[in-house]
């Protein structure tokens, strides 16, 4: 079963996960004959130590359709490296790790941050994209999905869910966005999606005017999700936010590059948790609220390359309109929530909008101040334009950590 949302702009697919997986893996075999398939997972050394990755692992170690598995591994020493060597070794897929920290790429960075054309922090953005230029260097596949390491409730039907719409050579998406609903534990979670991006988007509208733009990103069920793929000649072209703006930021891309027939999103799982981010950590910053901020900022910064004034004024009405916006939404969630017999914390769910609404005249105020940041990491076309070798200097260094010394 498939949609169109209002005025067209995305197809949604519904419904996948009453197929199941065993049906799901004989297709996607028989697709990846003419269309081959990889998975990126960024990960932190951290994430080597829980439950979720160990089962992501498991159950990635039963897929039969993948090529190439690239891990992109953050914060770890050589001791940590090797760990993980071995962590991965049980997936029989072709799998290669990116030490970021380690000597081989740290080199690399550094060569290009002479001619500002590395990351500017580090950060999930970073680490993403390292792992797609080693993807378009190893040129194994047609087709590369991306998710989190910390889905509490992975199941690989949900990466067979993710790759099908472009895997199957019949259909001509270039890009697909995972949703599920955020229920876990009896409560509905999700609260930078529901609180945050969705009254922001709204309030977008209303402040700014229309725009087809707000209308492409409203039409996801859940812009947020970690869980996304497209066509592996994607990865060239887009230039990616190296913050917590990334899902957005990939989203903004897509629409710039591609025409939304070109674009889907698909239902992955009845069922999904993950590792829960606080309010703010106990210096006051990080958590949700440094996450709100760059998604505040990465919203407006698109905003403002397609020609929409944004001053200090129109911020404050932003931010009074959000509010409303934000605690009418509250409420129909708590209704959601008692018609399905989950908790629903009232207070909490204010101070999260109390904290968005603040998110939301600090990330303008940062706006205004630093009007000439470069939010994006280039693009692999044009890092490539000063660097024609570069992917292939990045795909020997990866080689060498993983079959060589270190």
């Amino acid at each position: 079963m498939s949609d169109f949302y209002q005025n067209g702009v995305i197809t949604n697919f519904h419904n996948l996960t009453q197929r199941s997986v065993e049906s799901l893996e004989k297709e996607m075999v028989r697709f990846a004959r003419k269309r081959k398939m990889g998975l990126i997972l960024p990960s932190l050394f951290s994430e080597l130590e829980g439950p979720a990755l160990d089962n992501i692992v498991n159950e990635l170690a039963k897929v039969p359709y993948l090529d190439e598995i690239v891990i992109g591994l953050d914060r770890a020493d050589r001791d940590q490296f090797l760990f993980a060597r071995e962590f991965f070794s049980r997936l029989p897929q072709r799998h290669r790790i990116l030490w970021n920290d380690g000597p081989r790429l740290k080199a690399l960075d550094a060569e290009l941050d002479k001619e500002g054309l590395s990351p500017s922090q580090p950060g999930k953005g970073r680490n993403v994209w390292f792992c797609t230029g080693y993807t378009l260097a190893s040129d194994r596949t047609q087709c590369v999905a991306l998710h989190d390491c910390d889905i509490v409730t992975y199941e690989r039907s949900m990466l067979a869910r993710l790759l099908y719409p472009l895997a199957n050579p019949a259909f001509q998406y270039e890009f697909c966005k995972g949703f599920y609903a955020r229920v876990a534990d009896g409560k509905l979670n999700g609260r930078v999606g529901r609180l945050l991006v969705g009254p922001l988007l709204r309030s977008l509208q209303k402040v700014y005017g229309h725009s087809e733009y707000l209308d492409y990103l409203t039409s996801f069920r859940y812009p947020l999700s970690g869980e996304f793929a497209m066509r592996t000649h994607v990865l060239n072209g887009i230039k990616i936010p190296g913050d917590w703006g990334l899902e957005i930021g990939v989203l903004s891309e897509i629409y710039r590059n591609y025409t939304t027939r070109q674009t889907c999103q698909v239902e992955i799982a009845d069922n999904y948790d993950h590792k829960h981010q606080p309010l703010a950590e106990e210096d006051g910053t990080g958590g949700l609220k440094r996450m709100s901020n760059d998604i505040v900022q990465s919203l407006l910064r698109k905003l403002a390359t397609m020609g929409v004034p944004l001053t200090s004024d129109s911020f404050r009405v932003l931010k009074a309109t959000y509010y409303r916006n934000a605690l009418d939404m509250m409420e129909i969630y708590n209704h959601e929530a008692t018609m399905n017999g989950l908790k629903f914390d009232q207070h909490i769910e204010e101070a999260a909008v109390e904290m968005f609404t603040q998110a939301i005249l600090d990330a303008g105020q940062s706006f205004i101040e630093r009007p000439n940041e470069k939010p994006f990491i280039p693009s692999w076309s044009r890092v490539q334009s000063a660097f024609p070798d570069i992917l292939q200097r990045i795909y020997q260094a990866v080689e060498e950590d993983n079959e060589g010394k270190v």
